[in-house]
């Protein structure tokens, strides 16, 4: 028996801990009854966005072939300008290629080969515009402007010799300063993405061939232009008061709190 096979032999397997199947029971959850005042993410509109990019990506090393791309939507900014209908779209394609780099120090090329590495390359592919909400599922509330106002109170001096003795100066005090001054905290709209779509058309601009005893067919290149169009689909919301009727609770449950379950 050799020393691997002992050493197989000697292992315990311990079990620290055992699962076992738990019962579970549904419980309908308590409603207040009557018409509730709640503040809820309120839907104002559902959109589909179409943005065209055109990109021109340098690769670090020169490259074989793409072998893989993977992609995913960013968004940065989302806004809603009110009182207007403009929303300001900006964000990022972050695009991680997978490419095959050729590798003289591992074998030189021959006619009927080529030795490669294996590389990533990370790059982010910014977009931004503006698109106007023509049709609201719910209209938005606008925001409250703040205000501020001045007031003064009244003041009697008496004036210098050289004016008659029974007149007065009347006039507001310069030494003092009055203002009322009102501000509201507004609810500000924003986003949800809810999906993306991708189509990528992707095409070398310098691609020579390889040096050496290669195959004919094979060569490198070191920048891609890439045309996108990219299909975006969000929910643009806002925190608002809404009422809610409530009309019946199909369960209730007795408790210390409760008399009664009417």
């Amino acid at each position: 028996m050799t020393d691997m096979n002992k050493g197989f032999n000697n292992y315990d397997c311990k079990v620290t801990s055992n699962l076992h199947n738990c019962e579970n029971k549904a419980i309908k959850p308590k409603v207040s009854l009557g018409k509730i005042y709640s503040k809820v993410p309120v839907v104002l509109a559902e959109l589909d966005l179409q943005l065209n990019l055109d990109e021109t990506i340098t690769f670090p090393e020169p490259v074989l072939e793409i072998k893989d791309i993977k992609k995913r939507v960013n968004l940065t900014q989302c806004r809603l300008l009110l009182p207007t209908h403009k929303l300001f779209i900006k964000g990022f394609v972050r695009k991680n290629i997978q490419y095959a780099s050729p590798s003289p120090e591992i074998d030189q090329s021959t006619s009927k080969s080529v030795a490669s590495d294996l590389h990533s390359f990370t790059v982010d592919i910014p977009f931004e515009c503006v698109t106007e909400i023509k049709d609201f599922l719910s209209y938005p509330v606008q925001p409250k402007i703040n205000n501020r106002e001045e007031f003064d109170f009244a003041v009697t001096k008496s004036l210098p010799s050289g004016f008659p003795e029974k007149d007065q100066l009347l006039t507001s005090d310069l030494s003092q300063f009055h203002q009322e001054s009102r501000q509201f905290y507004n609810e500000l709209p924003f986003c949800e993405l809810i999906s993306s779509s991708i189509i990528e058309w992707d095409e070398a601009l310098d691609r020579m061939p390889l040096p050496g005893d290669a195959p004919f067919n094979e060569g490198y290149f070191t920048k891609v232009e890439e045309k996108m169009v990219l299909d975006i689909r969000l929910k643009v919301l806002q925190n608002q008061q809404i009422r809610v009727a409530s009309t019946t609770n199909d369960y209730c449950e007795k408790d210390s709190y409760s008399e009664s379950c009417d």
